[in-house]
């Protein structure tokens, strides 16, 4: 497949997505959870956890863990899982640096202990989940990775261990855009996010967390020992004291950037938004033609790359691609339902898959991705140890935030940990910088990496930026 440029759209095409459904197929379910109350009253914490996603819920349920009896309480300005975990494809990977090559590229002396803590902290998603009996379709099939351009053949090392050929990945799964590719079996697990988000909450709640939804933080302070958070629910604005407070809003802005004392918070992300397509149900016939394994997701070598997999109920999720950011950091409601992106990637998956033609997609969503300079987590720290955030997974963060939460945690210990005494917690990459120069340099960067997809060779941009430590991706 040579996706670089998208043919003109058919009527087919157009007709297999337009009826669906606009909502994240995760959430369309009538086992979605029925909201929690708001904040009612004025309280005190020794822990206030802000975000209902998973680095917030990670953070809260290990916590407890941790400490048994500790007052926590986790508070979400809308719904639990409603932004990044309920929206994304569902791949639980155990890579915390976006992938080998990035991570040997910024922390070639950590990488080895990178990589060995990332499956560490898959086998413990998979442990938790086993535990709490979260039914969230967890399977650990790992991960197919192909090349469907023949420059991206190299990647893979023709002749090396674990290289495949195009006969060996279409007998994983079947597609004539296939050349070649590679396969990780261990590293990567499929679930349904929201699931996992839900039996999360409901395992913190188990061991005595208090969740808040639609209860929204509008401050921090310093107050004696601790801080003082002013927390705004539909009913009034509530004042919560607490010992220590950890911050897990990703893609929204983080409060301490209100500040100038911690204004660098304002830069060290920006938002971009991330699309998907979900087809109707496969019949077992038609899965068992293409030789898919439902355990094992699927992603493209390009930049712009496409990810797939199918669901617990025989769909094919297809996302990725486009990245788009929008001027000045915005988030708004009509940048969700991009047209352009969907029959574009309605069109890549009809090349992908001709022998699914006539196949309907029932459902379309996107959600928003908290993007860093360094393509992964990285944390910050206010009011000393009282206060800590990480964000930027980059779109790899269904396992990244649980070691993200049990880092957030050991700083706010003051623990000495293998964790933090890694590079790439101790220091924070450069932040994006201000508009106008952030748009500019966003366009520059996704137009190189789509010319690079398409001709393989990376220009002159893309190496300055290398050398400045400096990237843009989803």
């Amino acid at each position: 497949m040579n996706p670089t440029t998208t043919p003109p759209a058919s009527s087919a095409t157009v007709a297999s997505w337009k009826a669906s459904r606009f909502d994240p197929l995760w959430l369309d379910t009538d086992q979605r959870p029925q909201p929690r109350e708001s904040l009612q009253a004025d309280t005190s914490t020794d822990l206030l956890v802000v975000g209902g996603g998973f680095a917030g819920l990670w953070t809260a349920l290990r916590a407890a863990e941790r400490k048994p009896g500790r007052r926590i309480l986790l508070v979400e300005a809308d719904r639990l899982a409603e932004h990044a975990t309920g929206r994304n494809g569902g791949f639980c990977e155990a890579s915390l640096t976006h992938g080998e090559e990035n991570g040997k590229q910024r922390w070639p002396d950590e990488y080895e202990t990178l990589h060995r803590l990332g499956l560490e902290n898959l086998d413990g998603i998979e442990q938790t989940v086993q535990k709490y009996g979260i039914e969230c379709g967890f399977a650990r099939g790992g991960v197919l990775n192909v090349a469907t351009r023949e420059h991206e053949i190299e990647y893979f090392k023709p002749g090396s261990e674990g290289f495949l050929d195009a006969e060996a990945v279409r007998s994983m799964v079947d597609s004539p855009t296939y050349l070649a590719g590679g396969y990780d079996p261990i590293g990567c697990a499929v679930l349904d996010p929201a699931r996992l988000a839900w039996g999360l909450a409901d395992a913190c709640e188990s061991l005595g967390v208090q969740i808040a939804e639609h209860s929204r933080l509008e401050s921090v302070a310093e107050e004696g020992d601790g801080v003082v958070a002013v927390i705004s629910t539909p009913e009034g604005h509530r004042k919560v004291t607490a010992q220590k407070l950890a911050i897990a809003t990703n893609a929204f802005p983080n409060p301490l950037g209100k500040s100038l004392r911690h204004l660098r918070a304002r830069y060290d992300t920006v938002p971009v938004f991330d699309y998907v397509l979900a087809t109707e149900p496969l019949t077992e016939e038609q899965l068992a033609e293409m030789g898919w394994d439902p355990s094992i997701g699927v992603a493209d070598a390009g930049n712009q790359f496409h990810y797939y997999r199918v669901t617990p109920d025989r769909r094919i999720l297809w996302g990725g691609y486009d990245v788009i950011y929008h001027f000045g950091r915005a988030v708004k409601p009509g940048h969700y339902d991009r047209a352009e992106t969907f029959q574009k990637l309605a069109e890549h998956f009809a090349e992908t898959f001709p022998q699914l033609e006539g196949i309907r997609f029932t459902h379309r969503w996107s959600g928003v991705i908290d993007t860093s300079t360094q393509f992964c987590a990285m944390f910050g720290r206010a009011y000393g140890d009282r206060v800590v955030y990480a964000t930027g997974f980059t779109g790899l963060g269904v396992a990244a935030t649980r070691f993200a939460a049990d880092t957030m945690l050991d700083l706010l210990a003051g623990e000495d940990t293998e964790r933090t005494g890694l590079e790439m917690v101790r220091k924070k990459p450069l932040p994006f910088p201000p508009e106008p120069i952030a748009w500019v340099g966003i366009k520059l960067t996704t137009w190189a990496r789509a010319r690079e997809d398409a001709t393989g060779k990376r220009n002159l941009w893309l190496k300055t930026m290398d050398k400045l430590g400096l990237g843009f991706d989803s």
